[in-house]
């Protein structure tokens, strides 16, 4: 499970079209968000004013708070704000879209993609098709997974990353 990152930040060339806290429930239902940084996740939600007595006490509550107990007073949040939380598939489809943007901007290097989490998601399309294809298990497994060099590798990934990336086909409604 990887933290999230702040898509807040003015400097960063992948920007979300979503508010924090809308974000962060995707990827929390994607299993993209570890629980000890919802309290921060929440506190950005505060400063940029949303508000819930409850989204106050989960960015209250300390990172090493039990995570079951941060995951409810989240979920509780979330609930009081009129957000509702995606399917878990739904959830990982958008953060596949997301990572393949992630990497199309640079935030995301080689090594990360390298993950046995995207083997076994159900895909939908055929842009998310080719860019799980194309996703190793582990960095080690590179050239004898893919058969490919490294340089030509990572080009046939950047197309089918802008490919997905720019063909946006779920995420949240408003």
């Amino acid at each position: 499970m990887a933290a999230i990152d702040d898509t807040s930040d003015p400097g960063s060339p992948v920007r979300s079209a979503y508010p924090p806290l809308v974000e962060a429930a995707w990827l929390y239902r994607a299993d993209q968000v570890c629980p000890e940084d919802l309290p921060m996740i929440a506190a950005r939600a505060l400063a940029i004013g949303m508000d819930t007595p409850t989204l106050c006490e989960l960015a209250g509550l300390p990172r090493h708070a039990d995570p079951r107990d941060i995951r409810d007073t989240f979920e509780q949040a979330l609930e009081e704000l009129g957000i509702i939380l995606p399917d878990h598939h739904v959830a990982r489809r958008y953060a596949l879209r997301r990572l393949a943007a992630q990497f199309t901007a640079g935030e995301v290097d080689l090594a990360e993609l390298a993950s046995d989490e995207w083997s076994e998601i159900a895909v939908e399309t055929a842009e998310e098709q080719a860019f799980v294809e194309l996703l190793p298990p582990c960095a080690c497994c590179i050239e004898y997974t893919l058969r490919l060099d490294e340089a030509a590798w990572k080009a046939q990934l950047q197309i089918a990353a802008c490919a997905l990336a720019s063909h946006p086909s779920v995420g949240p409604r408003f």
